[in-house]
Order: C-alpha cells, then sequence, then structure tokens
C-alpha cells in the first residue's frame, strides 16, 4: 500500500471540522421522543491529540484491507506516538514510504500487509528504517 498525499494539520483546519449532528442515531428502532444536540461538535477533539504532529495521509493500495484500510482511505497519522509491536505505521523502509502493521519477532522486525495477497517484509539488517508514525485513525467512505 502507497502513500499518495502527506498533509499536515492546522489551526485553519480545525474550524472547518465543526458539525450540526444528532447526540446520537438509533441503530434499531428510533425514538420519537429522542433529543437531539444542536450545538457544533469539533471533530477534532475527538480526532486528534496532538496538533503538530498529526498529518493526513492518503493511501493507496489494497495490501491493508484486513485491518479496515481500503484504497483512497485517509489516515490520521500521530507522529509523537511510540510504536509498538501489531501498531499500524507509516514506515520508510529504504526510501519507499508504506503503510503496514509492525511486528517485533524474535529480535526482528517484520512488515506485515493485512492482505493475504501480500507477502509480509522481513526488514533485514543492512536495510533503514524508519517508522514515520503511528496511524490513529481511518477515515474512509461507506
Amino acid at each position: 500500500m502507497r502513500i499518495d498525499q502527506i498533509q499536515s494539520l492546522d489551526e485553519t483546519d480545525l474550524t472547518q471540522g465543526l458539525l450540526q449532528v444528532p447526540e446520537s442515531v438509533a441503530a434499531g428502532f428510533p425514538s420519537p421522543a429522542q433529543d437531539y444536540q444542536t450545538a457544533p461538535i469539533n471533530l477534532s477533539e475527538y480526532l486528534i491529540r496532538d496538533l503538530n504532529s498529526t498529518f493526513l495521509v492518503r493511501v493507496s493500495g489494497d495490501s491493508m484491507e484486513g485491518a479496515g484500510i481500503s484504497d483512497g482511505d485517509e489516515l490520521i497519522v500521530d507522529r509523537s506516538l511510540m510504536a509498538r509491536d501489531m501498531s499500524v505505521v507509516i514506515a520508510i523502509l529504504d526510501g519507499e514510504m508504506t503503510v503496514k502493521r509492525l511486528r517485533l519477532v524474535n529480535g526482528g522486525v517484520v512488515l506485515q500487509a493485512e492482505n493475504p495477497s501480500y507477502p509480509s517484509i522481513q526488514v533485514r539488517e543492512l536495510s533503514e528504517l524508519d517508522i514515520w508514525g503511528v496511524v490513529i485513525k481511518c477515515i474512509h467512505n461507506v
């Protein structure tokens, strides 16, 4: 899965994240007596922990479909977080940027695809690997 675009977030982007939404929406039988919230909701309060280290990344490809990441999705990536085993990360391996699941196994590193059509990437000792950021949210169309 390739990275098509990286976009930083700033204060002007966040003012556009205000929505008028109901407090909740019934997935079963709706209640006609339900009260609705009328104040705007700032999505950045729910999606972004650290504005200065958060980026929006658009991906292409289907190697991460098993993790719920599809072609064309946008990922919210936090560069301040420490990647751990099983984190979904943006990795730069030998100059190529990709999104994969980080696996720390037997003293080595594996970048694991979440689609059985793609092989996992065993990071060789002489390879240059940089974990650029940790994926915290995926935004996709339904």
